[in-house]
């Protein structure tokens, strides 16, 4: 395999975040995915990201499994931890990384392949237990790396690139997510940078479990036309639910207007944001109401994209397993070995 460096220097006027860091500083190395991967534009969308929200490289902990997909933790945050774990394998390890250091930004990248067929058990378990963490899937319902097999996400009747259609329903990933118990669900496209961005700052700032699927086309296996997951199809199948943008924390800005209405508001930074506040018919905080909206679209042959599900009061594993605040790699010996007295304690309290 050939390996391509970046270079060393960039243009001196680069624009620089809080940290003084330039978005090449959230690069990685080069991709070696085909030319037009739906997963480098995903890849791109977290170092815009990161490199806005001014988070430090070094902090983040990124993990993957096997496949495509799995391959892209190389391609962003060169400067941070990782790890590449066996296939369908990625949330034991994103598990473990999380409890031993809950300081570190948790990033797992998997693909429909990883997640929905050989990784569906583990996948269903890292939701149940609220791993803090963005839980990155891209999806583009085939086997790309061993040349273009249906996933467990290709769609009924998609037919593959030799026209073969596909015989078996397919496993959507948003409503298992929601009847889980994900407290942020999202999907996006990976050719909408300007939606996917923001939806990766605001999943990366949730304090829980937060989930995005990404459509993303395999160009060389899965951009054909019978493929229900191919850029043509998406782009005119696909709808958003809502115009999301992050903003970072400042001081609280209420306004009070109808549904439906849409208002004008002053930022911080300057500039102004015009909200449009949804109808009735749609709440994001609602997870029923979400789910149900995502299998009718799904019935009318939609993607429906853009922050399906929020719970603004979400707790994740830490809170609910009572773990203390310092990582396991920073505990001197005696917070690691009590003692026997501590030990019988505990013993004392199964009987």
């Amino acid at each position: 395999m050939t390996f391509v460096a970046k270079p060393r220097t960039h243009h001196p006027l680069l624009q620089v975040n809080d940290l003084g860091l330039t978005r090449r500083d959230y690069e990685g190395s080069v991709s070696t995915l085909c030319a037009g991967c739906g997963h480098d534009s995903v890849s791109a969308a977290v170092v815009q990201a990161c490199a806005e929200l001014a988070l430090p490289p070094h902090k983040f902990a990124k993990v993957s499994g096997i496949g495509c997909s799995s391959k892209t933790p190389s391609y962003f945050l060169g400067n941070s931890h990782g790890f590449n774990s066996v296939h369908g394998r990625m949330p034991s390890v994103a598990t473990g990384a999380n409890l031993a250091n809950r300081e570190l930004y948790c990033i797992g990248v998997s693909g429909d392949g990883d997640s929905a067929s050989i990784g569906i058990g583990q996948f269903a378990h890292i939701v149940r237990r609220r791993i803090n963490m963005l839980y990155l899937v891209d999806n583009n319902g085939t086997y790309g790396l061993t040349k273009g097999q249906f996933s467990a996400t290709n769609d009924r009747g998609s037919t593959s690139k030799k026209g073969v259609p596909n015989l078996y329903e397919p496993i959507d990933m948003i409503s298992m997510a929601l009847q889980i118990g994900a407290s942020f669900v999202a999907r996006s496209f990976s050719g909408d940078k300007r939606q996917l961005v923001p939806l990766i700052k605001a999943g990366l700032l949730h304090e829980g479990f937060a989930f995005i699927d990404v459509i993303s086309p395999c160009v060389a296996f899965n951009n054909h036309n019978g493929s229900t997951k191919s850029y043509d199809y998406i782009r005119a199948h696909s709808g958003s639910v809502v115009d999301a943008d992050l903003i970072a924390p400042h001081d609280e800005i209420t306004v009070d207007y109808d549904p439906g209405a849409s208002e004008d508001v002053d930022m911080p930074d300057g500039s102004t944001l015009r909200l449009r506040k949804l109808a009735h018919d749609y709440n994001p905080h609602d997870r029923v109401q979400a789910l149900h909206y995502v299998q009718r679209a799904q019935e009318e042959g939609e993607f429906v994209t853009g922050l399906l599900y929020v719970d603004p009061t979400a707790s994740d594993c830490h809170e609910i397993l009572g773990t203390t605040q310092t990582p396991l790699n920073a505990l001197g010996e005696d917070e690691l070995c009590p003692g026997n007295a501590a030990l019988e304690g505990v013993n004392a309290s199964f009987r």
